[in-house]
């Protein structure tokens, strides 16, 4: 199968990318500045960006399956604009490149984000809904990063209503190896790993495994029906156990102050305001916190049941994590048990 990536230079695409070359299939990536996640790996390479229409034609001429994972991700409101760009406006792109070139079919990477936790009023009349089949959060949303990946996938739907045969994953809290960059997850498990984790919050979400997110798109790929949606998570565990189980990894000590949700909200717009000052991004921001309060539980049946996914365990997941970021240098002098 002829396939080709967009954001394939990411922590899904790198991941992604493996598993593709892994099963046999030819993979073009769409790429732009920063290529860490594909250095070494055979793959054809096409320079351009989800705004540049003829880039992306090049990407797509003669590949079967599309794999639309390029996004940018941001918990900061002043990033409003930048999100529309490239969630919104970008996914549009690529579904017009895919109509002019024919492709068989489109992967698309939506987010667990993207669907409203909020199930009242008609649409909850009856049995209860799959969260596949969740209403999307409303494009205004106060939070930029959800309502850009809604309406991303709201063009996807229209595109699928239309006749473009497309499928739509729900990757949860994705962490696993092949982070480069890091991504926000990687910067706190690597945080966590070296100490520098000042105090945890409470609440906790949905953690699933990168590679096992991978091996799940390809399977969609092959064989799930036309316009599929399918949630891809994990395990449920609290940011408390998230970081016991990276301490027991890496021998680290836990850190022990647990500060109270309000307090977190509270302080959260200062930590902001330093951290933008600093240029390091902030862990905890008022959405991150707003969304581990959560405590989202979803599940996954329909992708195991149509795609056989069988999530790995959280503990491994996060043993590999610290090793590979061990081994790439981001925790020297880290010993992985």
């Amino acid at each position: 199968m002829k396939t080709a990536v967009t954001g394939a230079s990411g922590h899904i695409g790198a991941a992604l990318v493996r598993e593709l070359l892994a099963s046999g299939h030819t993979v073009r990536v769409l790429v732009r500045r920063d290529t860490r996640g594909l250095e070494g790996l055979p793959v054809e390479r096409i320079e351009g960006d989800l705004g540049m229409e003829e880039s992306l034609c090049r990407t797509f001429s003669g590949v079967d399956v599309v794999f639309h994972a390029a996004g940018r991700i941001s918990v900061e409101q002043s990033d409003a604009a930048r999100l529309f760009e490239t969630n919104v406006e970008g996914t549009r792109h690529v579904l017009a490149a895919c109509r002019a070139c024919g492709i068989r079919r489109l992967v698309h990477f939506s987010s667990v984000e993207a669907l409203s936790q909020d199930q009242s009023g008609p649409a909850a009349h009856g049995a209860p809904k799959a969260p596949e089949d969740w209403q999307l959060v409303d494009g205004s949303s106060r939070d930029p990063y959800a309502g850009s990946k809604a309406d991303g996938e709201r063009a996807v739907r229209q595109a699928i209503d239309g006749g473009l045969d497309a499928v739509i994953l729900y990757p949860t809290a994705v962490i696993g190896p092949f982070d480069f960059k890091p991504s926000m997850l990687g910067r706190a498990v690597v945080a966590l790993a070296k100490g520098q984790f000042p105090a945890l919050v409470p609440g906790g979400f949905d953690w699933v495994d990168v590679r096992d997110v991978a091996q799940a798109a390809v399977a969609s790929a092959e064989r799930a029906p036309a316009g599929s949606r399918y949630l891809l998570g994990g395990r449920t565990a609290s940011l408390v156990e998230l970081a016991g189980l990276v301490c027991a990894a890496t021998g680290a000590r836990r850190p022990e102050l647990v500060v109270p949700a309000a307090l977190a909200l509270a302080w959260a717009p200062i930590a902001a305001t330093a951290a933008r000052v600093s240029g390091t991004p902030a862990l905890f921001t008022s959405y991150t916190l707003r969304t581990l309060a959560g405590g989202r539980s979803v599940s996954h049946d329909r992708a195991a049941r149509d795609l056989e996914y069988r999530p790995r365990g959280l503990a491994q997941t996060v043993r590999d994590t610290c090793r590979w970021f061990a081994e790439n240098g981001l925790l020297e002098g880290v010993t992985v048990r």
